[in-house]
């Protein structure tokens, strides 16, 4: 149910209430038989939203993680549909979260409220308003550590993975929950069924969860989420950021700092923040083969959601546990947007909640309506564009090797035998990198193509490979893809790119203490001279292996391979390509520049390029998306250098 209206409680819907209570009536939308009502393919809104039962339950978890003593209780709250209390069995849809007391969750960022008992009034985001009324359990689970659970946050690790796997045992009648009295509580109204949701560290715990293949958990929304924490803080030994365990596990513990200092201390010591290197702590956290969780447990079928401009949850989060995914055949389906760190509920609101309605019928309540015979993917073409296709990346791409050249240009032929680019390792913006690409600048290298005869869709990963040398034992190395172009593209820069509305949408039913209506949002759109595409970093040290740094002699040469970000994007007719090859990344990384001067042998060196073609099998630059141009595309003016 769709309504538009102004902020705070409508006065129809207080006119309601009102005129029920006066009546001594059933609101018309109450079901009066326990059973799930489908019609037109989709759950029914037949169960009341004001008469649901809300509770709590403390479900203990197999770990403690503050070593007290005592095995870890996990809070959770529970909304579910009074009918469940008179024989309906319902699935549960879980939220799991370490946000619910500090930061708050969604763009309005709510926080749970309780009742005078500790009873729960206020369940965050649309999920309980909407799906209750259509035959569902909403469960609010605070992660271990966080708000009103016991224990103590440790960055993706055990006690976060397991706290959650307990809640889907306990709708399985595999663990023990209890209530504020401390009695023996079970889940008898639960199909056993579960499916988990949330946007960033919530949909980072679904993954968790799903890679120890728990039963029982059916589907998982990840939106935004993280799949390998050492890939969300590193990248090939280069680290965005010094002691953030500690950092992050503080943010979201609310206890007194004191209590789980010591649990800090330890998580930082064991980072490595010294090497960058991939270590038994990174592990532990690794969703793809890691010690706790591992994608090969998968049971469940996944919906993941992310936005190809996060640099937060950076996009080879996902795209590394996609791949892994359907390597293993796992049902799934997946939406791209456009737009930085932003649920999908705040720049595609009515087809997110449609496609997420249904998806969960099919999973949780065996709706046969076809949702899993439509094209796989969504991907945002541009700021009001969205197309689907069978998978992503696109089904049919070239890989494409670009060639820098000594004359700074970029093209598809090798550089002459013996020609290098030099540049100094200087800490330094993406902005500074990128400004003034005409002229010399000694922290990059720059190269680029001509005009681009026709668009270019790139879909998928570029892998940067280039043989150099140093005269220090290491550098941190950053490539960057650029569309040099004026364009009006989505703004992500500025508010994740979305501007926040005051008028409001309502998805399912309202309480007093409840609200199911929310601010709407408008796409930002700026149109500015280019935009880095794709971005990708390196310790040279690294190249090698994860787990082990290895300082390249001075005046030795070694081949350094690595992939970018992957990105779906397409460059426009008229603009240009350009490839920016510099130290290290300021931007994104607290690394300490080296100060190496790094030489770049370019005739043994390329960009390669994931380009879309017309048919299976078919050129990169082919077709309507194709290149047609000469095998070399030089740059327009014959001062071209390289700089």
């Amino acid at each position: 149910m769709l309504v538009s209206r102004r902020r705070g409680v409508s006065a129809a819907l207080a006119l309601s209430a009102a005129l029920a209570v006066v009546a001594g009536t059933t609101p018309a939308h109450a079901s009066a038989q326990p059973r799930i009502k489908v019609e037109r393919g989709v759950t029914q809104p037949v169960f009341s939203y004001a008469d649901a039962i809300r509770e709590y339950v403390y479900v203990e978890s197999s770990v403690d993680s503050d070593g007290d003593g005592a095995k870890d209780r996990v809070r959770v709250d529970i909304i579910r549909p009074k009918e469940s209390d008179k024989g309906l069995k319902v699935p549960a849809i879980i939220d799991e979260s370490p946000y619910y007391d500090n930061s708050g969750r969604g763009n309005e960022a709510e926080r749970k409220t309780y009742d005078a008992d500790g009873n729960p009034l206020k369940f965050p985001l649309f999920y309980d308003n909407y799906f209750v009324p259509r035959g569902y359990a909403v469960l609010n689970v605070d992660m271990i550590g966080t708000t009103r659970s016991d224990g103590c946050p440790d960055m993706g690790g055990k006690a976060d993975v397991l706290g959650g796997k307990a809640v889907i045992d306990w709708l399985n009648g595999r663990a023990n929950a209890y209530d504020a009295d401390g009695d023996r509580v079970k889940a008898t109204w639960s199909t056993g069924k579960a499916g988990m949701i949330g946007k960033s560290y919530d949909g980072t715990l679904a993954n968790a969860v799903a890679g120890t293949g728990v039963e029982g958990l059916t589907t998982i929304v990840p939106i935004n989420a993280i799949s390998s924490w050492y890939r969300y803080q590193r990248m090939n030994g280069v680290v965005y950021n010094f002691n953030y365990p500690s950092y992050l596990s503080n943010a979201v513990d609310t206890d007194p700092d004191a209590k789980c200092a010591a649990v800090r201390t330890a998580l930082d010591a064991a980072a490595g923040d010294d090497t960058g290197n991939y270590n038994a702590f990174w592990k532990e956290r690794d969703y793809l083969h890691g010690t706790i969780s591992d994608v090969r447990k998968v049971r469940a079928s996944v919906f993941a959601v992310h936005t190809l401009n996060d640099l937060n949850v950076k996009t080879d989060n996902l795209s590394t546990w996609w791949d892994a995914l359907g390597d293993r055949n796992v049902p799934r389906k997946i939406w791209l947007g456009q737009y930085e760190h932003v649920d999908p509920f705040d720049y595609r609101r009515d087809v997110w909640v449609d496609t997420l309605h249904r998806w969960f019928d099919y999973w949780l309540q065996g709706v046969q309506n076809g949702i899993m015979r439509e094209p796989r993917a969504d991907i945002q073409a541009g700021p009001d564009t969205w197309i689907t296709q069978k998978d992503w990346p696109a089904p049919h791409t070239d890989e494409v090797a670009l060639r820098p050249a000594a004359d700074g240009t970029l093209g598809l032929a090798k550089a002459d035998k013996g020609t290098t680019a030099t540049f100094t390792d200087l800490r330094q913006s993406e902005n500074a990198m990128t400004a003034d690409v005409g002229t010399p600048a000694a922290g990059r290298a720059a190269f680029t193509t001509g005009e681009l005869p026709g668009d270019l869709r790139m879909s998928g990963t570029p892998e940067v490979s280039l043989k150099v040398s140093l005269d220090k034992p290491t550098s941190n190395l950053t490539a960057l893809l650029v569309d040099f172009g004026e364009e009006a593209r989505v703004d992500w820069r500025t508010g994740g790119g979305i501007t926040t509305n005051t008028d409001e949408t309502c998805y399912g039913e309202s309480t007093e203490a409840d609200d199911a209506c929310y601010r709407t949002t408008t796409t930002n759109v700026a149109t500015r001279p280019l935009e880095i595409v794709a971005r990708g970093w390196i310790d040279v040290q690294n190249r090698d292996s994860l787990t082990t740094s290895s300082p390249l002699p001075a005046g030795e040469s070694a081949t350094v391979t690595w992939n970018t970000l992957p990105q779906d994007y397409t460059f426009k007719k008229g603009h240009r390509l350009g490839v920016i090859l510099a130290g290290t990344d300021s931007s994104y990384s607290r690394d300490t520049a080296t100060g190496t001067n790094v030489t770049v042998d370019l005739a043994r060196s390329r960009i390669s390029l994931p380009l879309v073609s017309d048919k299976p099998g078919g050129h990169g630059f082919g077709g309507k998306h194709g290149w047609h141009g000469p095998a070399r595309v030089d740059l327009p003016t014959p001062q071209a250098r390289l700089f």
